[in-house]
């Protein structure tokens, strides 16, 4: 505990009072996982998906990466994705991203650099391609607002094509696109999500 005591403070702190409330809660924590929700969010340390959605340890299955791609490139989201669903046997699969993302923000504008333009690579694609799109709405913080929108949609798309999803047609598998917004807590469903190809 050199370093960032006061991190080791609050973990023991928070260990404590999950004891007090539920003696038995790390003992049965460990000794399965079966969660019926996978969550692909954004990294945005504003956005903690079990607390948003009030789940307890277990309960969510979490992936997250700036601005809530996917890629079927990307071999860690795809792990994640595959160990999810096969292993986990997840029911539902979440893309969830939030408005005000600054990922977002930085494709928009054109003025991310090194690593961080080349993960938004794809996202300043969707941007340059929907730019009719972003161009009919009032002012910027809109079309920024409808970025983030559009954003979870193509996430959505990519993940459907995925084939570790594609094989599990007919197992009842469901994937969702929703947007939270900072602003007042709340989780709205963009209604891009649908069930796993047949």
């Amino acid at each position: 505990m050199r370093f960032l005591p006061e991190i080791f403070r609050r973990n023991r702190e928070w260990a404590a009072r999950q004891v007090a409330a539920d003696p038995a809660f790390f003992s049965r924590l460990a000794q399965i996982q079966t969660p019926e929700y996978l969550w692909i969010g954004c990294s945005d340390s504003r956005v903690p998906a079990n607390q948003i959605v009030d789940m307890a340890p277990g309960q969510v299955f979490v992936h997250r990466n700036i601005a809530n791609l996917v890629s079927i490139s990307d071999p860690n989201c795809m792990a994640v994705v595959d160990y999810a669903v096969k292993a986990l046997g997840v029911r539902h699969v979440i893309v969830c991203g939030h408005y005000r993302c600054g990922g977002v923000r930085a494709a928009l504008d054109g003025n991310a650099s090194g690593a961080v333009a080349e993960w938004l690579r794809p996202l300043s694609e969707l941007a340059a391609a929907e730019r009719a799109t972003l161009e009919r709405e009032p002012d910027d913080a809109a079309r920024w607002a409808r970025l983030c929108e559009l954003n979870v949609a193509a996430q959505v798309r990519a993940l459907s094509a995925a084939p570790v999803i594609r094989e599990a047609r007919g197992a009842g598998l469901h994937l969702h696109g929703w947007i939270y917004d900072l602003a007042d807590g709340l989780l709205r469903d963009l209604e891009v999500g649908e069930p796993a190809p047949r």
